[in-house]
């Protein structure tokens, strides 16, 4: 099982890296994040509940890492974050599930 908590860390880490080598255009993607996830017609939780499922489509576990703890600070249950995994199965086929499955392991360290 992987050390999600320090893989989190190392997210975190690299992210700052980036700002550090590539602060404007790094700059523009968290404007971009912000207002991609501020409150509007759907609330920040549903918009980071999308984001997860798109995670798990792609296949990126830095990015499923880094919305699931987003999601568990914005208060999800691990019902939301398994509905989600099932719609992202839905969406993703075989695949979704190794990473709703680890969507769910990331949930279970973090939280």
């Amino acid at each position: 099982m992987s050390d999600h908590k320090k893989s989190l860390e190392n997210v975190n880490k690299n992210m700052m890296e980036l700002a550090k080598a590539l602060p404007d255009e790094m700059k523009g993607f968290m404007n971009l994040h912000d207002a991609a996830l501020e409150k509007g017609a759907l609330d920040p939780k549903t918009k980071e509940l999308i984001a997860l499922g798109i995670s798990i489509c792609i296949r990126c576990e830095p990015c499923i890492i880094s919305h699931v703890d987003s999601l568990i600070k914005l208060g999800v249950t691990k019902e939301e974050i398994q509905e989600t995994v099932a719609v992202a199965m839905f969406m993703g086929g075989g695949p979704s599930v190794a990473y709703g499955g680890k969507a769910l392991e990331v949930f279970d360290q973090l939280s």
